[in-house]
């Protein structure tokens, strides 16, 4: 077998080896539409030489704004087999970073899915007075359609692409990926071939043989989601498109998958409907949930609790864990878990109940896995994010950041060898912004070296593992601490007024509408008592002392949530500056 040195080598490997019948699929007028590996790579070629005619060459940058589809991947990779750059671009974004992007990398061509999207681009361009080809991957009545540089592919078969693909090393840029800028201006990543392959090889030695079919809903534009499909390429993975994020149940039990990515903020909710579902059952069954519940939080590695707590499992997943495999699909082996911390009370519960959710951490800069957690025997530790990978260093900073050091580290920031020098130091270290420790091989992170703040008194305070544990509550959907040169840390706490409204008609509270529910002085004293119970764990000078709550969620499209859920806390924050400084008003007042 030839060695697959550079991303669009995983065609002809995957191919070769499994000749998938359904390398991708995707839901076209209720029916599941499947690629075969053969019509991949034609059409992907097709792309390609229809670039060429249009232009493109190699290091030229082409976009592409869309969700999950085939027509991603197609593009992808005949945008990457001519040496051209691929610039994902999130649906979601602001106008203001569009215009960033185009212009700094100077975009020639954007492939986008909908009429909205092209419309969006089609403004900025106009406004910006850029030359910006945009093309379609829905079909609109007088609007330029991918299909169309398709077809200009296939006038043009005697193309041969193996001189333009000879040209390409494993060194050559594959990616430019724009991060959200939350801190700032959007900084582009540089990612090579190589960094892709290294992490995609030694990633996919954690992936079980048995795992044949996906499931994929997490945004392609996230280096997470893209690595991981590249690897299913690899490993002969079936790759299913879920229709959107609202269908992933129903996609669940159509496509019945393996295997699937996803965030912690996802496994919460689907945590919460469990245990709402739970709730509403009465007598025998109820108690027995929630005792199958109880054992679930109480898992430990490998029989560890012993042959009673084991047989008592045993018992429990034939009786009540068994429908929340079959939740899933019912064929579930692995989940991986990325993007943010997983609690890991939810981690052992699912683990419990015979679904192996394995925790990661990267960042786009890695490519992005450093550490990940594994399905066998000794691969896994609750509260950590893993061993890192075989082929990254990891080490820990005198002031506790996490380094690491590997093939799979960015080239570098696009135009920006300021921002390189500071992020990579002297021995090719990359400085993560990370804090943690290592615990017998295992990473634990304990928080964003930027997101600690310092209280007035001088001690510090890390947001986020308090943010996990108030999570904990079924009351809170979301919640931020703050407290920076303040007294002491309080939050701003978005409830789950699903759980809420239930609580109030219960304890005769009239009030339906969050923005009058939040006024509510019982409701107010029930969340506080939350997080009161919750506090307990941490020291004094760390727990919160206020809350203020709001009446609707963070979300992607308000500016609050980066793509991948992750708080964007300078938006919240100045969002809700006078909320905030009206909770320390009175404080400051007395002193």
């Amino acid at each position: 077998m030839e060695a697959i040195s550079r991303v669009f080598d995983l065609l002809k490997h995957n191919k070769e080896n499994f000749n998938c019948e359904d390398v991708l699929a995707t839901k076209v007028n209720g029916q599941w539409k499947k690629y075969s590996s053969k019509d991949f790579i034609q059409i992907s070629e097709e792309v390609s030489r229809g670039l060429i005619k249009k232009g493109i060459g190699k290091d030229d940058k082409v976009a592409i704004m869309s969700e999950n589809r085939p027509e991603w991947n197609f593009c992808d990779f005949g945008i990457m087999q001519i040496g051209a750059t691929q610039v994902p671009m999130y649906p979601t974004l602001a106008e203001a970073d569009i215009k960033f992007i185009l212009m700094d990398a100077e975009v020639k061509i954007v492939f986008v899915s909908s009429e909205e999207l092209y419309h969006k681009i089609n403004k900025v361009k106009q406004e910006a007075g850029l030359q910006t080809q945009v093309y379609t991957f829905n079909k609109i009545d007088a609007l330029p359609n991918w299909e169309e540089v398709v077809a200009l592919g296939k006038e043009n078969q005697d193309i041969d692409l193996e001189p333009y693909k000879q040209q390409i090393s494993e060194d050559d840029l594959l990616t430019l990926i724009y991060t959200s800028g939350t801190t700032g201006t959007p900084k582009g990543v540089m990612l090579t071939h190589k960094n892709l392959i290294s992490n995609i090889l030694y990633s996919s030695k954690l992936y079980p043989d048995e795992v044949k079919r996906a499931l994929s809903f997490l945004p392609l534009s996230h280096i997470f989601e893209r690595m991981v499909v590249y690897m299913y390429f690899y490993l002969g993975v079936s790759v299913y498109y879920a229709e959107s994020l609202d269908t992933i149940v129903a996609n669940l039990a159509e496509v019945k998958p393996h295997c699937f990515t996803t965030v912690p903020r996802l496994l919460e909710k689907v945590y919460d409907r469990i245990v709402a579902k739970g709730q509403a059952l009465t007598g025998v069954k109820k108690s027995l949930f929630f005792w199958a519940l109880k054992l679930g939080h109480q898992y430990e590695m490998d029989g560890k609790n012993g042959f009673w707590y084991e047989l008592q499992l045993k018992i429990a997943r034939k009786l009540i864990f068994r429908k929340w495999r079959e939740a899933l699909g019912g064929e579930i082996i692995v989940i991986v878990s990325g993007g943010a911390a997983l609690q890991e009370r939810l981690a052992r519960v699912f683990w419990g109940a015979n679904i192996k959710v394995l925790e990661g951490y990267g960042l786009t800069e890695t490519s992005p896995v450093i550490a990940v957690n594994g399905p066998r025997k000794g691969e896994t530790m609750f509260g950590t994010v893993g061993k890192p990978l075989g082929n990254v260093e990891v080490k820990i900073a005198e002031d506790g950041e996490i380094l690491c050091k590997g093939p799979s580290v960015m080239k570098g920031y696009y135009k920006r060898p300021d921002a390189t020098a500071e992020a990579i130091t002297d021995g090719g270290w990359f400085h993560t912004g990370d804090i943690g420790m290592l615990k017998n091989g295992f990473l634990a992170i304990t928080d964003r070296k930027k997101e600690v703040f310092k209280t007035a008194g001088g001690k510090y305070v890390a947001p986020q593992v308090l943010e996990n544990k108030f999570k904990e509550s079924v009351y809170i959907e979301q919640i931020m601490v703050v407290g920076e040169n303040k007294k002491f840390p309080s939050a701003l706490v978005v409830p789950n007024f699903e759980k809420l409204l239930e609580w109030s008609s219960r304890n005769g509270i009239s009030e339906q509408k969050p923005v009058e529910l939040i006024k509510n002085k019982q409701v107010i004293d029930k969340i506080w008592s939350e997080v009161e119970r919750l506090n307990a764990g941490f020291g004094k000078w760390e727990q919160v002392k206020k809350i203020a709550l709001l009446p609707k969620e963070f979300t992607i499209d308000g500016g609050e949530l980066t793509p991948k859920l992750s708080l964007k806390r300078k938006v919240i924050l100045k969002n809700n500056e006078a909320l905030v400084e009206k909770l320390y008003e009175e404080i400051d007042r007395l002193a």
